[in-house]
């Protein structure tokens, strides 16, 4: 489901608290499959089997990890490993953990996820070597069209999320399509990102706004 707005006439840079794309028309020239489109980062159609195939992949992956016994930590690694693009060394998340594909997920080293983190990475989501990641975070790269026909067609699309080094992301804090977080930023608690955060800053609130540079 989307989640930030870019609204036409809007002032440059600005967004609101859901995520509209706008469309001029698909091509019916197009021979990619879906599954291109999609990583390709282009409007497409979720309901193909391709992607259903991954999306069950990662359903089975995530519910192996958590159904995982608290001490099989090896066994989560293996897990997570096999589910992600990438994993660093080091990096620990506690189920549960919810994905859309995982492959889209890359995250850095000594990195630490509290429970109930939810990455729809339809577009790539790369988090950097030592976040902390609070529970209950959402990190949301999919997008939805404006108008309501190809809403309707089913066509959606989707941003990547960057988190840089060192941030910290506190409890049910939500990442928007499109968001990149610079390095040692803090997020507090419940806040709704929907623009980019320049790194070496405290923000807050709904929508997140800078209070304080460290």
């Amino acid at each position: 489901m989307g989640s930030d707005c870019r609204i036409p006439g809007a002032a440059a840079g600005s967004r609101s608290l859901c995520t509209f794309v706008h469309v001029d028309g698909a091509s019916e020239t197009d021979t990619r499959t879906q599954r291109e489109r999609m990583l390709a980062g282009d409007l497409y159609i979720a309901d193909d089997p391709e992607l259903a195939a991954d999306s069950l992949r990662a359903m089975r992956l995530s519910a192996q990890f958590n159904a995982s016994p608290p001490d099989a930590t090896e066994e989560r690694r293996r897990i997570l490993s096999e589910l992600l693009g990438s994993l660093g060394e080091g990096t620990e998340i506690r189920p549960p953990f919810h994905c859309d594909y995982g492959y889209q997920t890359h995250i850095g080293a000594r990195t630490f996820a509290n429970f109930g983190l939810v990455a729809l990475d339809v577009a790539t989501i790369t988090i950097g070597d030592d976040v902390q990641i609070g529970p209950n975070v959402q990190l949301l790269t999919p997008t939805h069209p404006i108008e309501a026909e190809p809403r309707r067609n089913k066509l959606e699309g989707a941003q990547p999320i960057t988190i840089g080094d060192n941030v910290w992301l506190g409890a049910g804090a939500i990442i928007l399509p499109g968001v990149t977080i610079g390095e040692n930023t803090v997020v507090g608690a419940g806040a709704v990102v929907t623009k980019n955060l320049p790194a070496n800053v405290v923000a807050v609130g709904n929508p997140a706004r800078v209070i304080r540079t460290l």
